[in-house]
Protein backbone atom coordinates (compact mmCIF):
# COMPACT_ATOMS: atom_id res chain seq x y z
CA UNK A 1 0.00 0.00 0.00
CA UNK A 2 1.22 3.53 -0.73
CA UNK A 3 0.04 6.98 0.11
CA UNK A 4 -0.81 9.61 -2.48
CA UNK A 5 2.15 9.96 -4.84
CA UNK A 6 0.98 12.38 -7.52
CA UNK A 7 3.90 14.46 -8.73
CA UNK A 8 5.57 15.71 -11.87
CA UNK A 9 8.51 13.68 -13.15
CA UNK A 10 10.68 16.80 -12.94
CA UNK A 11 10.04 16.95 -9.19
CA UNK A 12 11.56 13.49 -8.62
CA UNK A 13 15.19 13.77 -7.57
CA UNK A 14 15.79 10.07 -6.79
CA UNK A 15 13.91 6.99 -7.91
CA UNK A 16 14.45 3.33 -7.09
CA UNK A 17 12.48 0.97 -9.33
CA UNK A 18 11.91 -2.74 -8.60
CA UNK A 19 15.11 -3.13 -6.57
CA UNK A 20 16.11 -6.68 -5.61
CA UNK A 21 19.19 -7.42 -3.51
CA UNK A 22 20.35 -10.86 -2.41
CA UNK A 23 23.23 -12.00 -0.25
CA UNK A 24 23.51 -15.68 -1.11
CA UNK A 25 20.04 -17.06 -0.55
CA UNK A 26 19.05 -14.23 1.78
CA UNK A 27 16.78 -11.62 0.20
CA UNK A 28 17.62 -8.19 1.65
CA UNK A 29 15.33 -6.18 -0.65
CA UNK A 30 12.45 -7.47 -2.76
CA UNK A 31 10.88 -5.33 -5.47
CA UNK A 32 11.45 -2.03 -3.66
CA UNK A 33 10.18 1.18 -5.26
CA UNK A 34 10.97 4.64 -3.89
CA UNK A 35 10.48 8.17 -5.21
CA UNK A 36 12.13 11.07 -3.40
CA UNK A 37 10.91 14.53 -4.36
CA UNK A 38 13.15 17.57 -4.46
CA UNK A 39 13.10 19.50 -1.19
CA UNK A 40 11.71 16.68 0.94
CA UNK A 41 12.87 14.92 4.05
CA UNK A 42 11.95 11.35 3.13
CA UNK A 43 12.51 8.96 6.02
CA UNK A 44 13.08 5.22 5.81
CA UNK A 45 12.11 3.16 8.85
CA UNK A 46 11.81 -0.49 9.75
CA UNK A 47 12.96 -3.06 12.32
CA UNK A 48 16.62 -4.07 12.59
CA UNK A 49 17.49 -6.21 9.58
CA UNK A 50 14.69 -4.76 7.44
CA UNK A 51 17.13 -3.70 4.70
CA UNK A 52 17.42 0.04 5.39
CA UNK A 53 21.21 0.35 5.26
CA UNK A 54 21.36 -2.00 2.26
CA UNK A 55 18.98 0.39 0.53
CA UNK A 56 21.23 3.37 1.37
CA UNK A 57 24.30 1.49 0.12
CA UNK A 58 22.51 0.89 -3.18
CA UNK A 59 21.66 4.58 -3.52
CA UNK A 60 25.24 5.77 -3.09
CA UNK A 61 26.79 2.90 -5.07
CA UNK A 62 28.44 0.71 -2.43
CA UNK A 63 26.15 -2.14 -3.54
CA UNK A 64 24.81 -3.01 -6.99
CA UNK A 65 21.33 -4.56 -7.02
CA UNK A 66 20.82 -7.87 -8.84
CA UNK A 67 17.68 -6.43 -10.37
CA UNK A 68 16.10 -3.02 -10.74
CA UNK A 69 17.22 0.50 -11.58
CA UNK A 70 18.36 3.63 -9.75
CA UNK A 71 17.60 7.02 -11.30
CA UNK A 72 18.98 10.37 -10.15
CA UNK A 73 17.57 13.43 -11.89
CA UNK A 74 16.04 10.96 -14.37
CA UNK A 75 19.50 9.61 -15.24
CA UNK A 76 20.11 5.90 -14.74
CA UNK A 77 23.10 5.57 -12.39
CA UNK A 78 23.32 1.80 -11.80
CA UNK A 79 26.82 1.60 -13.28
CA UNK A 80 28.24 4.66 -11.53
CA UNK A 81 30.74 4.13 -8.70
CA UNK A 82 30.28 6.04 -5.41
CA UNK A 83 32.68 8.89 -6.28
CA UNK A 84 30.86 9.46 -9.57
CA UNK A 85 27.54 9.66 -7.72
CA UNK A 86 29.15 12.12 -5.29
CA UNK A 87 30.07 14.31 -8.25
CA UNK A 88 26.43 14.25 -9.33
CA UNK A 89 25.40 15.60 -5.92
CA UNK A 90 24.79 12.55 -3.67
CA UNK A 91 26.45 12.61 -0.25
CA UNK A 92 25.96 10.58 2.93
CA UNK A 93 26.76 9.96 6.55
CA UNK A 94 27.07 6.47 8.01
CA UNK A 95 25.41 4.46 10.75
CA UNK A 96 28.77 4.19 12.50
CA UNK A 97 30.84 7.37 12.50
CA UNK A 98 33.47 7.33 9.75
CA UNK A 99 35.98 10.06 10.55
CA UNK A 100 39.77 10.37 10.55
CA UNK A 101 40.53 10.48 14.26
CA UNK A 102 44.10 11.74 13.94
CA UNK A 103 43.10 14.71 11.79
CA UNK A 104 41.58 17.97 12.97
CA UNK A 105 37.93 18.89 12.62
CA UNK A 106 38.82 21.37 9.89
CA UNK A 107 40.88 18.85 7.93
CA UNK A 108 38.15 16.21 8.13
CA UNK A 109 35.62 18.65 6.70
CA UNK A 110 38.08 19.85 4.05
CA UNK A 111 38.23 16.32 2.68
CA UNK A 112 34.65 16.77 1.52
CA UNK A 113 35.73 19.65 -0.72
CA UNK A 114 38.14 17.59 -2.82
CA UNK A 115 35.43 16.93 -5.36
CA UNK A 116 35.23 20.66 -6.13
CA UNK A 117 38.97 21.20 -6.53
CA UNK A 118 40.02 22.01 -10.08
CA UNK A 119 43.74 22.66 -9.63
CA UNK A 120 45.90 19.81 -10.92
CA UNK A 121 49.04 18.36 -9.35
CA UNK A 122 51.23 21.02 -10.93
CA UNK A 123 49.00 23.89 -9.84
CA UNK A 124 48.58 22.45 -6.36
CA UNK A 125 52.33 22.30 -5.84
CA UNK A 126 52.62 26.10 -6.19
CA UNK A 127 50.39 28.03 -3.80
CA UNK A 128 49.80 31.11 -5.95
CA UNK A 129 47.27 32.43 -8.43
CA UNK A 130 44.30 30.18 -9.16
CA UNK A 131 45.29 27.57 -6.57
CA UNK A 132 45.50 30.15 -3.77
CA UNK A 133 42.18 31.74 -4.77
CA UNK A 134 40.47 28.37 -4.93
CA UNK A 135 41.81 27.36 -1.52
CA UNK A 136 40.59 30.66 -0.04
CA UNK A 137 37.11 30.17 -1.48
CA UNK A 138 36.83 26.62 -0.14
CA UNK A 139 38.07 27.71 3.29
CA UNK A 140 35.52 30.52 3.37
CA UNK A 141 32.70 28.13 2.47
CA UNK A 142 33.69 25.72 5.26
CA UNK A 143 34.24 28.36 7.90
CA UNK A 144 31.35 30.69 7.14
CA UNK A 145 28.70 28.10 6.33
CA UNK A 146 29.48 24.66 7.73
CA UNK A 147 31.35 25.44 10.95
CA UNK A 148 28.90 28.22 11.75
CA UNK A 149 25.88 26.01 11.05
CA UNK A 150 27.13 23.12 13.19
CA UNK A 151 28.38 25.39 16.01
CA UNK A 152 31.86 23.84 16.13
CA UNK A 153 34.05 26.95 15.94
CA UNK A 154 35.68 26.22 19.32
CA UNK A 155 36.86 22.73 18.30
CA UNK A 156 37.90 23.38 14.70
CA UNK A 157 41.60 22.70 15.35
CA UNK A 158 41.15 19.71 17.68
CA UNK A 159 41.83 16.10 16.59
CA UNK A 160 38.48 14.45 15.92
CA UNK A 161 39.49 11.27 17.75
CA UNK A 162 39.66 13.20 21.02
CA UNK A 163 36.11 14.55 20.73
CA UNK A 164 32.94 13.14 22.29
CA UNK A 165 30.85 10.94 20.03
CA UNK A 166 28.15 13.57 19.52
CA UNK A 167 30.66 16.08 18.18
CA UNK A 168 32.19 13.45 15.91
CA UNK A 169 28.71 13.03 14.42
CA UNK A 170 28.64 16.75 13.68
CA UNK A 171 32.03 16.57 11.99
CA UNK A 172 30.87 13.71 9.78
CA UNK A 173 27.79 15.73 8.84
CA UNK A 174 30.04 18.71 8.10
CA UNK A 175 32.19 16.64 5.76
CA UNK A 176 29.07 15.43 3.91
CA UNK A 177 27.86 19.03 3.57
CA UNK A 178 31.25 20.11 2.21
CA UNK A 179 30.37 18.29 -1.02
CA UNK A 180 27.44 20.73 -1.41
CA UNK A 181 25.06 17.85 -2.18
CA UNK A 182 21.58 18.09 -3.59
CA UNK A 183 20.72 14.75 -1.96
CA UNK A 184 22.02 13.85 1.50
CA UNK A 185 21.63 10.33 2.90
CA UNK A 186 21.58 10.35 6.70
CA UNK A 187 21.98 6.83 8.06
CA UNK A 188 20.87 6.91 11.71
CA UNK A 189 22.34 10.34 12.53
CA UNK A 190 20.82 10.26 16.02
CA UNK A 191 22.14 6.85 17.09
CA UNK A 192 24.13 7.03 20.33
CA UNK A 193 23.25 10.67 21.06
CA UNK A 194 21.81 12.02 24.29
CA UNK A 195 18.58 14.05 24.33
CA UNK A 196 20.28 17.44 23.92
CA UNK A 197 22.42 16.14 21.06
CA UNK A 198 19.36 14.64 19.37
CA UNK A 199 17.59 18.00 19.51
CA UNK A 200 20.65 19.75 18.05
CA UNK A 201 21.05 17.24 15.22
CA UNK A 202 17.35 17.40 14.36
CA UNK A 203 17.67 21.19 14.21
CA UNK A 204 20.64 20.93 11.85
CA UNK A 205 18.75 18.55 9.56
CA UNK A 206 15.77 20.89 9.40
CA UNK A 207 18.00 23.87 8.65
CA UNK A 208 19.89 22.25 5.78
CA UNK A 209 16.57 21.15 4.32
CA UNK A 210 14.61 24.38 4.73
CA UNK A 211 17.15 27.23 4.70
CA UNK A 212 17.49 28.98 1.33
CA UNK A 213 21.30 28.77 1.38
CA UNK A 214 21.16 24.96 1.60
CA UNK A 215 17.84 23.50 0.38
CA UNK A 216 19.15 19.92 0.54
CA UNK A 217 16.83 16.99 -0.07
CA UNK A 218 17.33 14.36 2.67
CA UNK A 219 16.82 10.61 2.89
CA UNK A 220 16.77 9.89 6.61
CA UNK A 221 17.15 6.44 8.15
CA UNK A 222 16.18 6.62 11.79
CA UNK A 223 14.72 4.64 14.69
CA UNK A 224 13.55 7.62 16.76
CA UNK A 225 9.90 7.75 15.81
CA UNK A 226 9.30 11.09 17.48
CA UNK A 227 11.94 12.73 15.30
CA UNK A 228 10.83 10.87 12.17
CA UNK A 229 7.22 11.92 12.54
CA UNK A 230 8.14 15.51 13.35
CA UNK A 231 10.70 16.06 10.57
CA UNK A 232 9.49 13.99 7.63
CA UNK A 233 7.44 14.96 4.61
CA UNK A 234 7.07 11.28 3.74
CA UNK A 235 7.96 8.00 5.43
CA UNK A 236 8.90 4.74 3.71
CA UNK A 237 8.49 1.58 5.79
CA UNK A 238 10.47 -1.61 5.19
CA UNK A 239 9.95 -4.99 6.80
CA UNK A 240 12.05 -8.04 5.85
CA UNK A 241 13.07 -6.31 2.60
CA UNK A 242 9.52 -5.51 1.53
CA UNK A 243 7.80 -2.14 1.43
CA UNK A 244 4.78 -1.85 3.70
CA UNK A 245 3.86 1.74 2.89
CA UNK A 246 5.33 4.94 1.50
CA UNK A 247 3.15 7.77 2.72
CA UNK A 248 2.74 10.79 4.94
CA UNK A 249 3.64 10.51 8.64
CA UNK A 250 -0.08 10.45 9.45
CA UNK A 251 -0.74 7.60 7.02
CA UNK A 252 2.22 5.64 8.37
CA UNK A 253 1.45 6.02 12.06
CA UNK A 254 -2.09 4.77 11.53
CA UNK A 255 -1.22 1.86 9.23
CA UNK A 256 -2.01 -1.45 11.01
CA UNK A 257 0.91 -3.36 9.45
CA UNK A 258 3.37 -0.65 10.52
CA UNK A 259 2.03 -0.70 14.05
CA UNK A 260 2.35 -4.47 14.16
CA UNK A 261 5.77 -4.70 12.51
CA UNK A 262 7.56 -1.71 13.94
CA UNK A 263 5.80 0.81 16.13
CA UNK A 264 4.11 -1.67 18.41
CA UNK A 265 1.81 0.99 19.83
CA UNK A 266 -0.27 3.44 17.82
CA UNK A 267 0.88 6.37 19.94
CA UNK A 268 4.40 5.13 20.65
CA UNK A 269 6.00 8.14 18.99
CA UNK A 270 3.70 10.61 20.74
CA UNK A 271 5.67 10.39 24.00
CA UNK A 272 8.52 12.31 22.33
CA UNK A 273 6.35 15.32 21.47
Amino acid sequence: MTGSNNTNKQDILLELHDIHMFFGKVCALSGVDLKVRKGEIHSVIGPNGAGKTVMMNIINGLYSPQRGNIFYKQQKINALRPFKRAKLGISRTFQKVEVFGGMTVLDNIRLGRHIHMTSGITGGSVYIGKTAREETEHRRFIEEKIIDLLEIESIRHKPVGMLPYGLQKRVELGRALALEPELLILDEPLAGLNLEEVEDMARFVLEINEDEQWKITCVLVEHDMGVVMDLSDRVFVLNFGNMIIDGTPEEVQNHPEVIKAYLGEEDMYATRR
